[in-house]
């Protein structure tokens, strides 16, 4: 059967992952969770834990209708520690999710949700990031600016739209399970309710991401950051164009690859 781990960088808590966990486990799939205890936001791949004499501190819990671990550590550490077998077989295959915010455009780079994917195909895993647009246009019809930001984080999280970001990961799933090793994709879900949904499209990488960090503040020796929304005019094919319209996006990423380039001798 086949084995699939579910994380996220929300914590275990979070309503996204207990909905992705349950859509994976009716396929009647072998799932568990584990995902960082506290949220782990913007951690991109990185390797980071809390260790007690150098032990990475985990404990067990469950997750909707799945068993699953709560761990003191990024989720990419956690994949990493389930390859390793640290909670059961290793994964055949890695769900990331369900975010809250679209993980879009070159901005992946940050997302600590698509980083603990592209970790996992390092090791020839193949993996989904799953996140939520809470920014789109549907959801954010009368707002502009950074008051639909402020506005729009106002919106009781368990209300939102879940279920069909949940849906739609759970109709790719059983294309991942046989997709060829290291597969990975970024999917992307507008904030609405199922039927409201465009449908999905295959999206390239927007160059920018749908928000991003602006100086509020500044003084000799301090800066205060704030995050407003992109206003760079969208490009047909991306992403966040497709967001923009109403439709999911499903993006294809690999992990790495180099720069040809002939360097000075």
């Amino acid at each position: 059967m086949t084995r699939v781990l579910v994380t996220n960088d929300d914590g275990v808590g979070a309503p996204g992952i207990r909905w992705l966990a349950n859509a994976a486990h009716a396929l009647g799939l072998d799932v568990v969770v584990a995902a960082p205890q506290h949220e782990a936001s913007g951690m991109s791949a990185a390797l980071t834990a809390v260790t007690d004499e150098g032990r990475v501190v985990f404990a067990q819990t469950t997750v909707g209708d799945v068993p699953g671990y709560s761990v003191s550590a990024s989720p990419g550490y956690i994949i990493v520690l389930a390859g390793l077998g640290t909670f059961g077989p290793p994964p055949d295959v890695v769900l990331s999710g369900i975010n809250r915010g679209a993980n879009a455009g070159y901005a992946i780079l940050h997302s600590g949700t698509v980083g603990a994917a592209l970790t996992a195909a390092n090791s020839g895993v193949r993996a989904m990031a799953v996140s939520l647009d809470v920014l789109s246009p549907a959801a954010a019809s009368a707002e502009s600016g950074g008051a639909a930001i402020a506005a729009l984080d106002t919106v009781e999280d368990e209300t939102r739209n879940w279920g069909t970001a949940a849906e739609l990961a759970g109709r790719l799933l059983p294309w991942l399970v046989d997709a060829p090793a290291g597969t990975v994709l970024n999917v992307n879900v507008p904030d609405v309710p199922s039927d409201k949904l465009a449908g999905w499209r295959q999206a390239s990488l927007a160059p920018f991401g749908q928000v991003q960090m602006a100086i509020a503040e500044k003084g000799a020796d301090f800066v205060r950051t704030a995050i407003e929304e992109n206003g760079a005019r969208q490009i047909p094919g991306t992403d966040l164009a497709w967001l923009a319209q109403g439709y999911a996006s499903v993006t294809a990423v690999c992990p790495l690859s180099y720069a040809d380039v002939e360097l000075p001798t």
